[in-house]
């Protein structure tokens, strides 16, 4: 299976658990990777029959944007499963950091791996 990616992805986002996290936005950063058949797309030469990697983005971006999940890891599985559902792709690799919620470290966050069925 070929994989389609998508790398540093960011967005801002109320995110956390905490009080004063709630009445902010802060910066999320989204790496991708998506399984899919790219032998069509590479035959016919037409964006029709690609995974559109542009609307991925803006379907996230939108999503993240309007949420206010308490933890990453709730954020990261809804991601995945918008992923899955609505651009058909086999399997996402998803990792969500959270840059700067801990002192001294570049960021923290998740990394899942999701599949169809």
């Amino acid at each position: 299976m070929d994989h389609v990616f998508i790398e540093g992805l960011e967005i801002e986002a109320v995110i956390g658990i905490y009080d004063w996290e709630r009445g902010i936005r802060q910066p999320l950063v989204f790496d991708l990777e998506m399984a899919f058949d790219n032998r069509v797309p590479a035959a016919s030469d037409a964006i029709g029959d690609t995974l559109d990697y542009a609307a991925v983005c803006a379907r996230i971006t939108e999503f993240v944007a309007q949420s206010e999940f308490g933890l990453v890891e709730t954020l990261a599985e809804r991601v995945a499963a918008i992923v899955l559902d609505e651009f058909k792709v086999a399997r996402v690799r998803l990792k969500l950091s959270k840059p700067g919620a801990i002192r001294n470290a570049r960021g923290v966050g998740v990394s899942i791996e999701r599949s169809r069925g």
